[in-house]
């Protein structure tokens, strides 16, 4: 070959090749099942993101938190005001209404009076396993309105958890969700409020002790109150509780086709305890409480993308919300959905699909107050280099937009988290705030993330505490106002009394 022709083939290659550099997609070519990868100008040029420094990140969050120590109202209700319309962090509320909670609130306020317990139902995927973001939401509430205990737990537990030990005995295992071939189905769809109970045909045992995990909260180890919920239960059907020193005292129920609520209240806080069952029922949950206050009751479902409800006997969980005193639920979903969403079409039944769920909610908890939270950030490796999924920025946005229009408050855990690209910076930090799969936070972490819930939800409760000194009219025109008729109008008629706060803690 001439070496004229030589070059000409070089130079013919190496236009071939910049051509394709130049027009190639920087996220690939799919074919089939496969991406093939090039590299393209896109990419090549495209500016470098910025990372998420984590530490500013939650340096910034708990910041937003703090409100400047101040005796002038006028300075808390300007705080208020901006945390309620600016702060990333917030709770979004259905229309801007700052009241959402207050019914809420009002009850947990009277709970230590009526000597009730009024729970908090915490529904999420493999997020929360371990009770461990709902341990930390239950440790603060539990220090603010007073009650203790692991509170509700499943008759058999497939995941253990750092804030109770328990161990069953002659119970099959039903539940509504995971993968059909390692969860047995029901022939009915009486899963009760758990999304699972444990059948006892002729006899079993619940055992349960206090835990001893590094992480557990001392809360979570202080119980005296047991109950059993059950339903369909046999003629006859006798419960024994026994516990440490005292004295076993045994419970007998008629045949009952619904819902019932068996209870033991105990001289002093127990360690551990044993409910031995004769006759056959089905054993929807067993709350380890203390005294009256706030329970917040932790119900893991791994795999789960929050559209399993409406496949649950819509009766048994009326009932038993109702003998519960459940006041509010927590859905917490979004990340089991992401890998089938490959476009942001895909989106669209995702939420129709959680609409229905949401209405199964608000039929079965009238009484119930709801919150969604949406999903962290989720790392994905594009051409070697870790990213957060393709559409989950959308998915977050339309599962906010979706829960509004439904009238349910909205925690955004993904911009929390830093939003894009925060993951992959929290498996990164030292210690690690996430686990090498990019997708679950570590114990610290969830920790951090719990916390801040915590937090956002109770300042929501130290403005529904400072309203009660302040006309609701003064309330809401100041809301309503911004910064510059702020400065015209409080100077003349508009002004606050001097307040300072005196928030106390039960605990």
């Amino acid at each position: 070959m001439k070496p004229i022709r030589t070059l000409i083939f070089i130079f013919s290659v190496i236009l071939i090749l910049g051509v394709a550099w130049y027009f190639f997609p920087a996220e690939g070519l799919a074919i089939g099942n496969h991406t093939l990868r090039f590299a393209s100008y896109a990419e090549d040029t495209a500016p470098a993101k910025e990372e998420v420094n984590v530490d500013d990140v939650i340096d910034k969050v708990n910041k937003s938190f703090e409100m400047t120590v101040s005796d002038n109202m006028l300075d808390s209700m300007r705080y208020y005001r901006s945390y309620l319309k600016e702060n990333p962090n917030r709770i979004y509320l259905p229309n801007d209404d700052y009241t959402y909670f207050d019914k809420l609130f009002t009850q947990l306020e009277q709970a230590d009076d009526e000597g009730k317990t009024y729970r908090i139902m915490h529904y999420g995927d493999s997020q929360i396993e371990m009770d461990r973001i709902s341990s930390v939401l239950r440790q603060k509430l539990q220090e603010l309105f007073g009650g203790s205990g692991p509170n509700m737990i499943p008759a058999i537990q497939p995941v253990p958890t750092i804030s109770v030990s328990q161990h069953s005995n002659g119970l099959n295992r039903f539940a509504v969700y995971g993968d059909a071939a390692s969860n047995h189905r029901a022939s009915h769809n009486r899963y009760g409020v758990m999304a699972q109970y444990g059948q006892v045909i002729g006899g079993g045992t619940i055992s349960f002790s206090q835990t001893n995990h590094s992480q557990a909260f001392d809360n979570a180890k202080e119980f005296s109150t047991v109950s059993l919920l059950l339903g369909h239960n046999s003629d006859n059907f006798a419960a024994t509780l026994k516990c440490d020193d005292i004295t076993p005292e045994t419970k007998v129920l008629a045949a009952n086709d619904s819902v019932s609520l068996v209870t033991w209240i105990l001289p002093a806080d127990i360690k551990r305890g044993t409910i031995t069952m004769k006759g056959n029922a089905e054993i929807y949950g067993v709350l380890l409480d203390g005294d009256a206050g706030v329970a917040v009751d932790n119900v893991a479902l791994r795999g789960c993308s929050g559209t399993i409800f409406t496949r649950m006997n819509e009766s048994v969980a009326r009932q038993s919300f109702n003998l519960i005193n459940t006041r509010l639920i927590i859905l917490q979903f979004g990340g089991n959905r992401m890998p089938g969403i490959a476009s942001p079409k895909n989106i669209t039944p995702y939420m129709a699909e959680l609409e229905k769920q949401i209405n199964y909610m608000k039929r079965v908890a009238p009484k119930a107050t709801l919150l969604f939270i949406g999903p962290a950030d989720m790392g994905k490796s594009y051409g070697g280099k870790m990213g957060t999924w393709k559409n989950l920025p959308e998915l977050n946005d339309s599962l906010r937009v979706m829960a509004l229009r439904n009238n349910v408050a909205y925690w955004d855990m993904f911009n929390v988290m830093g939003g894009e690209g925060s993951m992959a910076q929290w498996v990164r930090h030292s210690p690690p705030l996430a686990g090498p799969d990019y997708v679950h936070f570590t114990f610290k972490g969830a920790q951090e993330i719990g916390s801040n819930l915590a937090k956002s939800f109770t300042t929501y409760y130290d403005f529904y505490k400072m309203r009660q000194h302040v006309p609701s009219e003064n309330v809401i025109e100041f809301i309503n106002l911004d910064q510059r008729e702020d400065s015209i109008r409080t100077a003349g008629r508009l002004k606050m009394p001097f307040y300072k706060p005196s928030y106390e803690k039960k605990r």
